[in-house]
């Protein structure tokens, strides 16, 4: 299976890639793409940089360039409160939080798209995996304060993390009939006191293991 894999950072991207086999280089747009092979599957890398404009152009120059059969986002991101700092949430569903396209739309719905977009994951990949399964918002803004956090969980009462890219990666994939699969782990929790410290010491303590479920995942595909 050709996938696609979409980090939104250079420190999430030094995690990943050495982890893939037989790595080639290709310039496209002004992102650089790693071919190679990740647990018997041909891969394609690509740091988006951080938001959804990024992560849409990178999203889009993926598919047109590489046409791979499914797109998995992953990395880190905020807690809600309902997850720790190491946590692995496998999305079932992602959804903006920052948007509003008028009075025939929901809150949080973009223009001709669903209330929230679909992360694809056949259970047998999850099964005996130590992850939690749920929504994930995304929005334009790095989320660090309890008053943000609470704004969006009265949107998303259910929402287990918070992140920049995941929702706009969704939109290209569902527009381009793409599979979309996101996995992420949690990185700090916002609102908490130490929240930035946090987020700054779990480059440091992040175990190399970080991204061991991607790979079970990709073995199980």
């Amino acid at each position: 299976m050709n996938i696609g894999i979409i980090v939104a950072m250079d420190k999430e991207l030094s995690l990943l890639l050495p982890l893939i086999k037989n790595v080639t280089e290709t310039s496209i747009n002004g992102f650089t793409f790693h071919d190679g092979t990740l647990e018997n599957h041909h891969v394609t890398v690509v740091r988006c940089g951080i938001g959804k404009v990024n992560a849409a152009i990178g999203t889009m120059t993926l598919l047109d360039g590489f046409h791979p059969s499914l797109v998995i986002n992953t990395g880190v991101a905020g807690g809600t409160g309902a997850t720790n700092i190491l946590d692995i949430v496998v999305a079932d569903r992602i959804a903006y939080h920052d948007v509003w396209c008028g009075p025939e739309t929901l809150l949080g719905q973009a223009a001709g798209c669903p209330p929230a977009f679909i992360s694809e994951v056949e259970p047998h990949t999850l099964h005996g995996l130590n992850v939690k399964r749920g929504l994930i918002a995304s929005g334009d803004v790095f989320v660090a304060d309890e008053q943000t956090v609470n704004r969006i969980l009265s949107l998303y009462p259910d929402a287990l993390a918070v992140d920049m890219e995941s929702a706009a990666i969704a939109h290209v994939c569902h527009v381009k009939k793409v599979r979309f699969m996101c996995i992420r782990v949690i990185s700090d929790t916002p609102g908490a006191a130490d929240n930035i410290s946090q987020y700054e010491n779990f480059w440091s303590d992040a175990p190399a293991q970080t991204f061991d479920v991607l790979r079970s995942i990709l073995k199980r595909l």
